[in-house]
């Protein structure tokens, strides 16, 4: 679908996957944007033994093409560092990492030659998105560069269904655009892409086991059986 058959996701296990992800990397964070100066810098070795970090590369024709990380309960204290300013002016993110599962989603990259391939980066989140589930965790939290010419913000908001809900203007690459944080609670964006019918919620849970959907359906009531998504301020909202 989509040209999808020519496309192969894998989690990086070894040094092999590892250097793959680096050539994507090297060709757009360090070559194209400028961001860091050494794009092998950006996975260091021993992410390859870390529990709390995966990495995803896609491959057109055996060759890397894209390349995604997820870090589970990132040290979000480096937010107050970089000036985290929220959007509503009274978030509270100690409540909010209290309350939820967070994994940082981010060093989402798709070489330039294959950046128009959408379903490139639809694998990847594909991926990403099962790993995180299977996992028990249940929201994304993101940064994003604003005004940047290739910003997966589209992606993000319009197909995924992240929200912004704060802003800061420095970080660990180097770009001088504001950054844009943005959350997606995972069950609810699964709830609704589900009621869509469309073919990203067919995408995205292909292979999935019954056991993960029954999973998430149960844990969108409460124990009065009523639907709470829909009430949640980081609900996002899936066109």
């Amino acid at each position: 679908m989509f040209g999808a058959k020519n496309l192969k996701v894998e989690r990086v296990t070894d040094e092999n996957g590892r250097q793959a992800a680096i050539k994507v990397l090297r060709a757009t964070y360090e070559k194209e944007k400028e961001w860091v100066q050494d794009g092998g810098k950006v996975f260091e070795a021993e992410d390859l033994s870390r529990e709390d970090v995966s990495w995803f590369v896609v491959a057109k024709k055996d060759q890397p093409i894209g390349v995604l990380r997820v870090m589970y309960d990132p040290p979000l204290e480096l937010y107050h560092e970089y000036g985290f300013k929220p959007v509503d002016g009274d978030l509270d993110v100690e409540k909010f990492v209290q309350e939820n599962r967070i994994a940082e989603i981010g060093r989402f990259a798709v070489v330039p030659d294959e950046r128009r391939n959408f379903v490139a980066a639809a694998n990847l989140m594909r991926a990403a998105v099962r790993d995180t589930l299977e996992r028990g965790y249940s929201h994304y939290i993101t940064d994003v560069f604003e005004g940047e010419k290739h910003s997966p913000y589209k992606f993000h908001t319009r197909v995924m269904g992240f929200e912004v809900v704060a802003t800061h203007d420095v970080g660990e690459l180097n770009c001088p655009c504001r950054r844009l944080t943005m959350v997606l609670d995972l069950k609810a964006a699964y709830l609704r892409l589900r009621k869509s019918k469309g073919w990203l919620y067919r995408f995205l849970t292909d292979g999935w086991p019954e056991s993960l959907h029954q999973k998430l359906d149960s844990e969108f009531t409460d124990d009065s059986g009523e639907d709470w998504s829909a009430d949640s301020s980081l609900t996002p909202s899936v066109a």
